[in-house]
């Protein structure tokens, strides 16, 4: 994905880059030169990045979740991200399209990576974002979604699934965006917004 090395972001990364995100020449630059500065390397690693969301939310736990986000964006699967994987997340999840964040969000619950996502993988995503929601907030969520499983039965059965054919409740991306566009409820329920 470029020469991680380098002092200088290459013209086909930046011209890529410029052509898929919002950010300008010159954001992308002063992006490259902090990411420079931050990760040596040229590539940031899973507990450096679990770090960057320990200090996004003290008061809660986002462990779990910032490992889901890292593997949903570990785009070549290399267990690490590279400049252009990292700017590509950070355009996906603070002001990409309503489509584009639900194709993020969609490639998040699909833990397995295999197209489809199950009620077990909802429960798994559903219960890192959980952990992010300081206690205090917790004590004060609706009766049906005030424990992980209630969240995830909740946002499952906004989906209308029964078994298919193997016997297995799953959902195509196609089903999943459908799903929350439709439904206000299944939008909050895929996220956690701090109220602080």
């Amino acid at each position: 994905m470029g020469n991680a090395k380098s002092g200088a972001m290459s013209k086909e990364i930046l011209e890529d880059l410029k052509l898929n995100t919002k950010f300008s020449e010159n954001e992308l630059s002063q992006w490259y030169e902090n990411f420079q500065k931050q990760c040596p390397s040229g590539r940031i690693a899973p507990a450096d990045f679990e770090k960057i969301y320990d200090r996004f939310f003290p008061d809660s736990d986002a462990k779990t979740y910032a490992k889901h986000v890292f593997r949903s964006f570990d785009a070549n699967d290399d267990g690490t991200l590279d400049f252009k994987e990292y700017i590509i997340a950070l355009h996906m999840t603070s002001g990409g399209k309503t489509q584009t964040k639900l194709e993020w969000a969609f490639s998040l619950f699909d833990v397995d990576k295999n197209g489809y996502i199950t009620k077990t993988e909802v429960s798994e995503i559903t219960n890192a974002i959980f952990k992010m929601i300081p206690k205090e907030e917790q004590d004060r969520l609706p009766e049906d979604e005030n424990t992980p499983e209630k969240r995830a039965d909740k946002l499952w059965s906004y989906f209308n699934k029964g078994e298919n054919a193997i016997g297995i409740e799953r959902l195509h991306e196609g089903e999943f965006i459908q799903g929350v566009m439709d439904n206000d409820n299944a939008l909050r329920l895929i996220q956690y917004v701090p109220t602080k």
